[in-house]
């Protein structure tokens, strides 16, 4: 089974950057796909950004779009979220997920980082 987990959450002013990273270990070559998700406070849990394994493909949510990067190191096994032009509504809790197959179609996620984004 795929493990997760997050690094790199912090209290940052608007417009500062901070980059997650999400470091898999345990049945990688099994990966799919990742993506981060994010809840804020009072929120339900939404999509953030997704990257393909294989052929790279990268999936943005339209409030992140230009300002956030997602991308990953193979070698590494860790996926990166590149976060700039920070806005308070970015303040979340920031979790990473994996979509792997082994028997069945799985997906796990990490424990979240929390990001905090003052005016």
């Amino acid at each position: 089974q795929v493990q997760l987990v997050e690094s790199g959450g912090g209290s940052v002013q608007a417009g500062d950057s901070l980059r997650l990273s999400c470091e898999a270990s345990g049945g990688t070559s099994t990966i799919y796909a990742m993506a981060w998700f994010r809840q804020g406070p009072g929120k339900e849990r939404e999509f953030v950004a997704r990257i393909t394994w294989g052929a790279v493909n990268t999936y943005y949510a339209e409030s992140v779009k230009v300002r956030f990067t997602i991308s990953r190191d193979d070698a590494e096994n860790t996926v990166y979220l590149q976060m700039n032009r920070l806005k308070p509504e970015d303040t979340a809790v920031y979790y990473c997920n994996a979509e792997y197959y082994t028997d069945f179609w799985q997906d796990s996620w990490g424990q979240g980082t929390q990001d905090t984004v003052s005016s």
